[in-house]
């Protein structure tokens, strides 16, 4: 197999990175050594949120072309995305605008009336949500019919790569960093509560509970229950625990959430980098191959993918 260009990860950041790339002209290759969809993309709770990710000009930039594109997709029809209310609830003394406040058209201080419990301030916009086993099979099939190449096989490293083209792209997710050796990548770990949905259909979330992470984001039939941020931690075993804290929290959040079946207990890890998402281009790390690196999305892969695959696409360019 040959093409121009060969991205080297099947999840949501190099799928649609893929895509553009493709709508650009280019013939691309993606390779990748799990099974589609991806572990990691397929189990996100996928509501547009930057969390997890560095703060900064460019991440509100990526974040707000993100959202901007998977608004026109809702519009569209696209398998998987909605757009529906959310609202964050934050203590009192934080109840200022989020630094992202400018990604985001429409994001207003919550009204007295959207108060709930001992939660009366923060913020609430229209976000978009993404059923991810849906959406990424919609992402493999444009994938395939705009005439992208999709190969099953592992790489220990992005040379392996450089015999499928003469332009690398490494969006490998975790296994980013051993791909091109950047030991500061690791896991953090998310457990997540799916219910069956009672009916509802505004996103919750409380910015920095003191029981843990907290939100509860309506689909189509279920609901995704959240969650942990586990640094530094791999095992994908669900721990029940953790699983009955989550309902715990979720319900006080959410009284309607009382009694809903539970239907799974998703587990997956985020890909953490400290410094923020590497978006760059690299003449060095392959001699004669230039490699654009496109990971370290934590837990923004969503929030973030269309920036940064328009992003990586215009590199591809220069």
């Amino acid at each position: 197999m040959k093409a121009d260009i060969v991205v080297v990860g099947g999840g949501i950041v190099g799928l649609t990175t893929a895509v553009r790339l493709l709508e650009r002209g280019a013939s691309v290759l993606v390779v990748t050594d799990e099974a589609l969809p991806a572990r990691t993309s397929s189990v996100a709770a996928a509501v547009w949120y930057p969390t997890g990710v560095r703060p900064g000009r460019a991440t509100t930039v990526r974040a707000a072309d993100t959202y901007a594109e998977l608004s026109r997709q809702a519009a569209d029809g696209v398998p998987g995305v909605t757009l529906g209310p959310c609202r964050t609830y934050t203590p009192a003394r934080a109840a200022e605008l989020p630094w992202w406040a400018k990604a985001v058209p429409g994001l207003r201080p919550l009204r007295t009336d959207e108060a709930t419990g001992t939660w009366t301030h923060g913020w609430a916009f229209d976000a978009p949500t993404v059923d991810m086993p849906v959406y990424l099979d919609w992402l493999v099939t444009r994938f395939l019919a705009a005439g992208g190449l999709l190969h099953h096989r592992r790489v220990n490293h992005l040379s392996q790569a450089a015999v499928w083209a003469p332009l690398v792209v490494n969006a490998a997710g975790l296994g980013a960093g051993s791909l091109c050796g950047d030991p500061t990548m690791t896991p953090v770990r998310g457990q997540l509560v799916v219910v069956a949905n009672p009916g509802l259909r505004t996103s919750l979330r409380v910015q920095d509970h003191p029981e843990g992470y907290t939100y509860v984001h309506p689909r189509r039939t279920d609901v995704v229950l959240g969650g942990t941020f586990d640094a530094d931690r791999w095992d994908l075993f669900p721990d029940p625990a953790t699983a009955a804290a989550i309902l715990a929290r979720c319900t006080a959040l959410e009284p309607r959430l009382a009694g809903a079946p539970v239907l799974a207990h998703p587990v997956g890890l985020r890909p953490h980098r400290p410094s923020g998402v590497r978006l760059e281009r690299d003449p060095h790390l392959l001699p004669g191959t230039p490699v654009i690196h496109n990971y370290g999305h934590g837990g923004s892969g969503v929030t973030l993918s269309w920036g940064c695959a328009d992003e990586t696409a215009r590199l591809a360019a220069t």
